[in-house]
């Protein structure tokens, strides 16, 4: 069971050093409550505003992790996992400033958080931790890149999914018979967000290989990224099941495939598209689609656009916004924002200003533009400067009446 008291928070949730201490959370949820009921009305009047605060980040801030946990036990350990996002959601609830509902929430939540190697360690790659960094996967197929098929299509509840399914059903225990000063605790569904194919292959292979397989031996490379399909489909499947009874109360599918960034559109429609196409077909039946793609994959949105209906974008890197507006269209929903680096190191004034530019490029065009940084914020980040990021957004995204 948690110890609530090394939270050395008051009955308002406030801890010393807070950044958002004396903040007027009443009033501040009440306008992003009404703001979001614009935005979802299709009636926005200003642009939405958020951060991308993963474990990383919170791991190494001394005030959201004054225990100094360690990935290693952090992911190995399920009541570390669970005390750890306690800590890190109350932490952010009090200094992050964003439009979310901020101050003491009515429930907390946590969630099983495997971050982005649970794809290929449950396909056969060993999990190596680094000193001082997040966990990672090595290539071990390279060599023999067949060997990942060697004993078929896996069970979608074995391997780090068994851990899974174990971590679930303990926080579920805990969250049963706990409180967290004094409010209830929810679990969260285990995410069936996928890596994507190309990615996992790349992680199980190594990119070189891949890449000259695409070249050199194509066939040997569809039947890889088949079988990654079918794997992944099956597992996401599994859990789905656990969670909900169709597809449409599941609400839509998001996923990545960061990796695409390496190859053209001609690679891509011949390599790729056609299991983006299985996943989403399978996982997301008539439901919203979107995609979050890492490094400059713009020449790939209209194609995902158009042959899967991916209808929001979340770029994990500077883009050229102007051109995607013109190019998509109004309808389609845009995410990104100043280089994560910027935000890190710049004046919360540089900040600003990039801000402003941003906003001014026609991204808000048809009011579908949610901003936020430009992917997920670095270790370090001054609290200003991500607040530089809000106020500024709050100055230059006001939208004219629709």
């Amino acid at each position: 069971m948690i110890d609530n008291s090394l939270e050395q928070a008051g009955r308002d949730g406030v801890a010393p050093g807070d950044r958002l201490a004396g903040f007027d959370f009443t009033m501040h949820n009440a306008e992003v409550r009404g703001m979001w009921q614009a935005y979802h009305a299709g009636t926005p009047y200003r642009t939405p505003i958020f951060l991308g605060a993963n474990t990383r980040y919170f791991m190494f801030h001394g005030g959201a992790n004054p225990a100094g946990v360690q990935f290693k036990e952090y992911f190995e350990d399920p009541d570390v996992m669970f005390d750890s996002q306690l800590r890190f959601q109350r932490w952010k609830q009090f200094n992050l400033l964003q439009d979310d509902e901020l101050g003491l929430p009515k429930k907390w939540s946590v969630g099983i958080d495997f971050q982005n190697f649970y794809e290929a360690v449950f396909l056969g790659c060993p999990l190596e931790y680094i000193n001082g960094e997040v966990p990672d996967t090595l290539p071990v197929f390279r060599d023999e890149p067949e060997k990942v098929m060697e004993h078929g299509l896996r069970d979608p509840f074995s391997g780090i999914y068994a851990r899974a399914l174990r971590y679930y059903e303990h926080f579920k225990d805990r969250a049963a018979q706990e409180t967290y000063l004094g409010l209830p605790i929810e679990v969260s569904p285990m995410s069936i967000w996928s890596d994507g194919v190309f990615t996992s292959a790349c992680n199980l292979f190594g990119p070189d290989t891949v890449c000259l397989m695409m070249y050199e031996e194509p066939e040997r490379l569809h039947a890889l990224l088949k079988f990654i399909t079918a794997t992944v489909i099956q597992c996401k499947q599994a859990w789905q099941k656990l969670h909900v009874k169709t597809l449409e109360e599941q609400g839509g599918f998001w996923f990545a495939d960061d990796s695409v960034a390496l190859i053209s559109t001609g690679m891509y429609r011949e390599f790729v598209l056609p299991y983006h196409r299985d996943y989403c077909d399978a996982l997301a039946g008539s439901g919203s689609r979107g995609i979050h793609l890492c490094g400059d994959s713009t020449r790939h949105f209209t194609t995902l656009r158009d042959e899967l209906n991916i209808r929001h974008f979340d770029t994990g890197f500077p883009i050229d916004f102007c051109q995607m507006r013109r190019v998509l269209g109004p309808d389609v929903t845009l995410q990104g924002g100043p280089h994560v680096e910027l935000v890190r190191s710049a004046t919360p004034e540089r900040i600003r200003a990039e801000v402003q530019r941003i906003l001014a490029t026609g991204v808000c065009e048809g009011g579908r533009f949610m901003l936020r940084e430009g992917n997920n914020l670095a270790p370090g980040t001054p609290l200003e400067n991500s607040e530089a990021i809000y106020h500024a957004g709050r100055e230059f995204g006001r939208l004219p009446n629709p």
